[in-house]
Order: C-alpha cells, then structure tokens, then sequence
C-alpha cells in the first residue's frame, strides 16, 4: 500500500487515536492559571471591595463594622501583593496552589460578607467568582472542590453572618429568605461553572483537532513537496548524465589500457544506473516537470483518490466516473495535497462500510466542479448526521456496521472537511436513498482549475 493509502488508513484511526491521546494526557488536563491573571483579578476584586464599603460608608450613611471590613480587605491587598512580589507573572500555578489561592479567595470574600449581610447583602454573588475561574483554568477536581467551598460558604453566611447594614431600621430579613438566597447563589455557582467548563472544554477539543489538521496537512505538504522535488530531478539530471554516458563511451574506445577501460566501463555502467532510478521517479504519475507536477486532470485525479482502495477489499468494487456539461471543456485541476488526502479518507470510510460498491464521481459545468464520493452501505446514523464534521462525532453507525470494527473519533471527517474548506469547497454529508453514504464537496470551478 502507498505512503498516502497508510495515511489515509489511519487519518480516522491512527490521528483519532492519537489525538484522544493528547486530549487524556497531562497536557490537556493540567492547568493553566497564570500568576498575572490571578493577580489581576484579585486586584479588581479588591478595588471593587474598597469602593463598595466607601459607597455603604459616606453615601448612604450605613452603620456597619469598618474597621473589622478594612482589616479583611486589607488581608485581601497584602495577600495579592505578596503574590505579585514573590514569583513572576508569566508563571503558571501548579494545581494545588491554584486552588488554595483561590479557597483563600472565597474565604476572604466570606468573611467580608459575613461583617455587611451575608445572604441578604445582593454582593454574595461575588462568590461565584473563584469557582468560574477555575472552571475555566483548572482540572476537575479543584473545580468541584472550589465549588463545593463557595456553595457551603453561601448556605453558612445565611445563618453565621450580620445583619446587613441600614441607615433606616428595618425589619430583619427572615431566615427563610436568607436560606433562599444562599440556595440561590448556590444554583448560581453551579450555572455559571459549568457553562463556563463546556465552553473551555469545547475550546481545547477544537483546538486540539485544528492542530491535528495543520499536522496533517503540513505531511501532505512536505510529500507533495518531494514528489515535485523528484521529479524536477528526473528532467534536469537526465541531460548531464547522458553526457557522462557519452564521454565515458569515447574513453572505453580509446582506452590505451586495460586499466583505463575498466574505469571506463565502469563509469557507463554506473551512469546507466543513475538514469534508471531517474526513469523510476519519471514513471510515477506526477510528471517529471514542475509544471505538469502542479496539475492534473479530473480524471487523474479521482483515480489517484482511489488507486490505494481499488484492490483493498475482494467483497467491494471502487469505481471512478467523469462526467461534465456538454461543449464545455474538461478542467485541468491544480494539484492540492487537501483535496487528495481528504476524498482518500472518504473512500477509506466508505470501503469500511459499504457492501458491495463505491462510487467515486467529479463533474462539471462551466461555473463549478464536484467531487462525490458514494457507498451502498447501511449510511449515516441519523442522530449524528446534522453534526458531522465537527471533532469528535464519530461518523458512521457503530463497530457492529464495519469491516474493521473500528469506531473512531470522527476526527477524520473533521479534518477532511476542514483540508477541503481552506481550499474554497462546500461539504456536504447525506443518505442517499434506499440505502448509502454520500460526501461531496463542490467548488467554484475558479478556485480549483490550473490555468
């Protein structure tokens, strides 16, 4: 099997694999708070802290203990300035230290609210401070620690803390209304939390994936480059090597010595070896010439797509068809190394699945081209269908549906669709009916023709 057949063998496999690897490794679930934002966050909190005991202070005239106030927030500015001085701020926390910097967080912000209200104080939700950010910098299980630490703070302060302070006597507010409150801060913290995890664990399996998908395309890249490369080799080295084959010809005749002509034929024969390999290179499909390297036809190109999967399988036949608009000329396409790998990954599916045939067909008009790639098997499973190609959405029904058993990750067609996207194509993923997969990807036939 070819180098880009290996490939496309593993793209669902072997980078799925491979990704689901990095994404459990320590990489993906060790934190990433940085010294800077902790301490710049804090700073803010500090600062809101100050202003808010100013406003409850010689605004509106609040009777409340001050000093007791200012003491907690002070703590607060010592501790965060300690912080700043002792490590530099492009560190980034261990997860233990994260998170006892951020309990002390929740625990000074307790006891500021415990001295102004508690519950009753509407800044108790500054405790759903900590538990988001760690939830959007931190493993799991410091998330559910801070978390569980905010919410039982939240409950505590509805019981433990001060009346909140007034400038008008007022009734006292309940103890249900301050439970009440307390719960409510709790169901708030669990909100924003765990909204805030999804999206950052959405975010790093999406950036993983796109990595995945420069890495791929960089190895397409850097073998389409070769082969260009070789090729180039094969034309320009054919001349001087003739040459070579010449003059030592003429030595080999007028050799004064049997020394001499020994030397000789040893140069011819070697030079004939040279021109060999070169004759190999030249016989690939990409031509021996940078130009004619760079493009090829519709036809070409469908039978390079299928070539690797034509004998891979006795029980399903691979076809290729070309088929376009009538008195419009048959485009020349430019050789892009995403559209090969990624319909070698679509063929690669569909002989997992289908039973018996796959159509692989390109055709054109005098304003786009299209490329389909069609299977009788059992299709796409309907609950996935609307989500394929995003990562992780595995792409077909199950193991039970395919030859290899192999479920996969769905970072194949992601990162197919994605290789064909940047060169300008619109995918599409259907059921063909009765029964059938179908992938196509179409493109204005401008970006894609070699003129």
């Amino acid at each position: 099997m070819s180098d880009r057949a290996l490939q496309a063998a593993r793209l669902d496999k072997g980078a799925g694999a491979g990704a689901q690897d990095v994404w459990d490794s320590a990489e993906i679930r060790r934190g990433h708070l940085r010294v800077r934002t902790l301490v710049t966050l804090r700073w803010v909190v500090i600062a809101g802290q100050a202003l808010l005991l100013l406003a409850m202070g010689f605004g509106l005239r609040h009777e409340a203990p001050y000093l007791a106030c200012a003491l907690v927030v002070a703590v607060g500015a010592a501790v965060n300035g300690l912080t700043a001085l002792s490590s530099p701020l492009q560190r980034v926390m261990g997860d233990r230290e994260a998170m006892a910097h951020l309990s002390l967080d929740i625990l000074q912000m307790s006891a500021l609210l415990a001295l102004i209200g508690g519950t009753a104080n509407p800044f108790i939700l500054i405790l759903i401070a900590p538990p988001t950010l760690a939830a959007a910098t931190l493993p799991l299980r410091p998330v559910w620690a801070l978390s569980l630490l905010a919410a039982a703070a939240s409950i505590l302060l509805a019981v433990l803390a001060l009346p909140y302070p007034s400038a008008q006597p007022e009734p006292r507010l309940t103890l249900e209304f301050r439970l009440v409150a307390g719960l409510a801060n709790v169901a708030g913290i669990a909100l924003v939390a765990s909204y805030v995890r999804q999206s950052v664990a959405e975010a790093s399996r999406m950036a993983l994936a796109l990595d995945v998908t420069q890495k791929v395309l960089a190895r397409e890249q850097r073998l389409s480059a070769l082969g260009a490369l070789a090729a180039a080799a094969a034309h320009e080295l054919g001349t001087p090597l003739a040459t070579i084959s010449i003059v030592a010809k003429e030595m080999a005749r007028e050799a004064t010595t049997p020394n001499v002509k020994e030397d000789a034929d040893l140069l011819i024969a070697q030079a004939e070896r040279c021109r060999e390999i070169l004759r190999r290179l030249a016989a690939t499909p990409d031509a021996a010439s940078d130009e004619v390297h760079e493009r090829l036809s519709l036809r070409q190109l469908v039978q390079e797509v299928i070539e690797p999967h034509a004998n891979a399988s006795k029980e399903v036949r691979v076809e290729a068809i070309v088929t376009g608009a009538k008195d419009v000329k048959t485009p020349d396409i430019r050789r892009l190394p995403e559209i090969t790998h990624a319909f070698t990954s679509f063929v690669e599916n569909a002989v997992d699945f289908a039973r018996s045939e796959i159509l692989v067909s390109a055709r054109f008009d005098a304003d786009s081209v299209t490329i389909e790639v069609r299977d009788d098997g059992p299709g796409f499973a309907p609950e996935i269908l609307a989500k394929l190609g995003e990562p992780y959405v595995t792409s077909r029904p199950g193991a039970e549906g395919s030859r290899t058993g192999h479920i996969g990750m769905g970072l194949g067609f992601f990162i197919s669709k994605t290789l064909l996207e940047r060169t300008g194509a619109v995918v599409t993923f259907h059921n063909a009916k009765p029964r059938g997969a179908v992938v196509s990807a179409r493109w204005p036939r401008a970006l894609v023709e070699a003129v």
